[in-house]
């Protein structure tokens, strides 16, 4: 009964996963077109879209017809006869098991080829099947700051109690140890030289000293030599609250031949009551260079903390993803917020409060293991751009995810069986390429190897002499000419032209393509293709005219047969009907002024309404208002026909055909008054009759001309002037000088009368000359 049961409840979610295969084909097959754009090759029509078909039949075409009429859908082109020549390259799919190995697998397929083609999706399922006894790698990562003395005592205790439980879920599991504290330097250590031999409040406290982390036991299934080693820790300390958790996590990831992780579940403990430092917090202590993400273990010691920054969280989660390591952060209550928002940005991880003194770390190991097991999200490596992949998730309990990014199913039990459905859509031709699938936090995956369907596979017949006018072979129907030969059957001989110089005589200018695009260069002609209507037509030495493309009257071509005809774009009406596309009556009643013309000469008349030339103005094309005055561009026209001279007094009559000289004034004329080449004013009349440029003038026999100038008075006023100017500046010299002259001699007289002479001896002068007396001398 339990098979049967089994079967029972697992035919309900085949049945849909089968449905909705089948619907999305049938969807794909119903939406698909083709449109073609210059396809002139079997490979370009398979390019041009998912639905697109190429007709490999030799005689498909027909004379005038582009090789594009072989791309279709393929139901068009059976509906036009190339019934069993039709190349349509579909998606393929192929899941394989790979040889038989001893290590019980969890997911199939192991190995997918897909053969895409590019816009059709394909779709493969993939099964998870979560096995018993997986084996387990976990790394007990430990803060030894000061305040985790009672949780490290905690763990001393328990001792192989850890090892003893992960052998309860699964009986191969091994379990390795290691600690961090923090960066040896200011200000997150005491780098006092007695501190940093103990880093603990009191002396009387056995401390190690500080270190950033530290590799204590590899991955192990020793129990004994896991008690013996964490047995052998003691505490340290540091100086500031955050520690350099994430320096110790990373180098546990990296290091994968010192930490000795296998290819199983990897589990990475990690136990603190306080924050972390991340990547810019280095800069408190001098380090500036970010961290490289290499290992750097040297005798078990991560002694180049001191040189590189703390790894930033995108980088932890980055490595972790790669190195498929699902962290547990067992972390006390003040700080169970910070690290559950960590969590949330790594993909499979979990967190859980620890007790102040760790007793609790065992169930709570137990615990996330459980929760991160049973959540299986299936993720694909990294893609081109130009594969797009989704995923629909088959969960237990009927629960149905649809288009996704990755699968998920939660809940899932040892033995359950869940199904993931794949699609795959390349958006482009692409080169092979190979990614995996694979849950996170297992090691089991899918590899996809991916195979472009781009090409065409025409399995052409043996060839025979006649194909291709014995000039060339076919391929997918077509001829591909030796050198020399050009053409639908080879049949054009280009006597030593190459075939860019044969299709330039196609083209009707250097910027336009081959015959317009509607027709073929055949031996430097163009053959304009043919309408499946017979009364449409292609034609024109470039095929660039048709009976097609012109304005529409009553929804028809120059309205219909009866009215006019489309000629290269233009209605060529009925003599009984008139407009751009035949949609009036022929008449010119409402066009004519008073002299009997046209619109004046200066337009056309269409629908019995004048279609004025430039800005003359309707009703009848009589005014002009924005035009320039006539009067300075015809002067010369004027002097040459009224007094005959003038620039154009010798050939008069063929420069000014335009100009009627009259005697009489019209009405409405316009007044004009221009100088000629003699500088004297002509006074005349113009008015304008019908035509563009067509005047009639009146003239006035009386020119206007300036007397000629004095010669005599010009110099004599010239010569007095200059004798004036200068006779004026000598005296405005003389008056400066006599002004300064006597400013000076004021200056001089009152200095003068300042001046007070003291008729004293000085009694510092001595004389240069000394008198002495002879007491001997009585003066006779």
């Amino acid at each position: 009964m339990k098979p049967r049961r089994l079967l029972d409840e697992m035919f309900p979610r085949y049945f849909i996963l089968l449905f909705g295969a089948l619907l999305l084909l049938l969807t794909t097959a119903f939406s698909l077109k083709c449109t073609k754009y210059n396809v002139k090759t079997c490979q370009d029509c398979i390019e041009s879209g998912p639905g697109c078909a190429w007709c490999k039949k030799r005689d498909f075409t027909k004379i005038g017809e582009p090789d594009s009429v072989r791309c279709d859908t393929k139901q068009q082109l059976l509906e036009k006869g190339c019934d069993g020549n039709i190349i349509f390259p579909e998606n393929f799919v192929d899941p394989v098991s790979s040889a038989q190995s001893n290590t019980k697998k969890q997911i199939y397929p192991e190995v997918v080829r897909l053969h895409l083609r590019p816009e059709q999706p394909a779709v493969f399922n993939v099964t998870f099947q979560r096995g018993e006894d997986y084996p387990i790698d976990l790394y007990y990562l430990m803060d030894l700051s000061f305040s985790m003395d009672d949780d490290l005592q905690t763990v001393k205790k328990l001792g192989g109690d850890l090892l003893k439980a992960l052998q309860s879920i699964t009986r191969r599991a091994r379990i390795g140890f290691g600690a961090f504290v923090d960066k040896t330097v200011l200000p997150f250590v005491n780098t006092h030289p007695e501190k940093l031999q103990n880093p603990c409040p009191t002396k009387e406290t056995k401390c190690q000293p500080p270190f950033a982390f530290r590799h204590v036991l590899s991955l192990t299934d020793d129990v004994q030599s896991f008690k013996e080693e964490v047995g052998k820790q003691n505490i340290s300390g540091n100086l500031d609250a955050p520690e350099g958790g994430l320096d110790a996590m990373m180098q546990a990831a990296v290091c994968e031949n010192i930490i000795g992780w296998k290819n199983v579940t990897r589990l990475l403990v990690y136990t603190t009551d306080d924050g972390f430092h991340f990547a810019g917090d280095g800069k408190l202590g001098a380090i500036l260079t970010p961290f490289d993400g290499q290992c750097h273990l040297e005798d078990n010691m991560y002694k180049k903390s001191n040189e590189y920054d703390y790894p930033s969280v995108g980088q932890l989660i980055q490595k972790l993803k790669e190195k498929k390591i699902q962290p547990i952060f067992a972390v006390t209550k003040k700080v169970y917020d910070t690290y559950e928002k960590l969590s949330k940005m790594i993909p499979k991880s979990a967190v859980g409060k620890l007790q102040e003194n760790s007793n609790n770390i065992i169930q709570l190991i137990q615990r996330a293991y459980n929760d991160l097991s049973s959540k299986i999200i299936l993720e694909h490596s990294s893609v081109p751009s130009s594969i797009k992949i989704s995923y629909d998730s088959f969960c237990l309990n009927q629960i149905h995810t649809k288009n996704q990014p990755q699968g998920e199913c939660d809940n899932v039990k040892i033995n359950d069986k869940i199904t993931f459905q794949v699609q795959i859509t390349a958006t482009s031709c692409i080169e092979n390429q190979t990614f995996t699938l694979q849950p996170l936090g297992f090691t089991d995956l899918t590899t996809v190897h991916i195979y472009s369907r781009c090409n065409c596979e025409c399995d052409e017949e043996l060839p025979n002499k006649s194909d291709c006018n014995g000039q060339g072979t076919i391929n997918c129907g077509i001829c591909r000419c030796n050198a020399g030969y050009v053409g639908k059957n080879c049949d054009c001989k280009t006597g030593g032209k190459t075939s860019k110089e044969l299709e330039k005589s196609c083209r009707k200018d250097n910027s336009s393509v081959i015959c317009s695009g509607l027709g073929d260069c055949v031996c430097g002609q163009c053959i304009c293709h043919t309408m499946a209507d017979s009364k449409k037509h292609i034609y024109g030495p470039f095929c660039e005219c048709d009976n097609m493309n012109c304005e529409l009257h009553n929804n028809l071509v120059c309205g219909g047969e009866a009215r006019g005809s489309c000629d290269c774009g233009k209605c060529k009406c009925n003599p009984e009907y008139d407009g751009t596309a035949c949609q009036c009556l022929a008449s010119t009643e409402k066009c004519r002024n008073k002299n009997g013309n046209v619109c004046s000469l200066r337009g056309q008349c269409q629908c019995n309404t004048c279609k004025c030339n430039g800005r003359y103005q309707p009703p009848l094309c009589e005014d002009c208002p924005s035009c320039q005055s006539p009067c300075a561009k015809y002067i010369s026209c004027v002097e040459c026909l009224a007094f005959g001279s003038g620039p154009f007094q010798k050939n008069c009559s063929d420069n000014c055909s335009n100009i009627a000289l009259e005697s009489k004034v019209q009405p409405k004329s316009k007044e004009c008054r221009e100088k000629d080449s003699q500088n004297c004013w002509i006074s005349y009349t113009m008015f304008q009759t019908d035509g563009e440029e067509q005047y009639s003038i009146t003239v006035n026999p009386e020119k206007e001309c300036p007397q000629p100038p004095n010669i005599a008075a010009i110099v004599g006023g010239t010569i007095a002037g200059v004798a004036l100017i200068g006779l004026l500046l000598l005296l405005a010299w003389r008056l400066v000088a006599e002004l300064i002259d006597r400013r000076e001699y004021h200056r001089f007289e009152k200095e003068k009368s300042k001046a007070k002479w003291n008729e004293a001896d000085n009694p510092l002068f001595k004389s240069a000359t000394t008198t002495v007396v002879n007491p001997r001398f009585n003066g006779q």
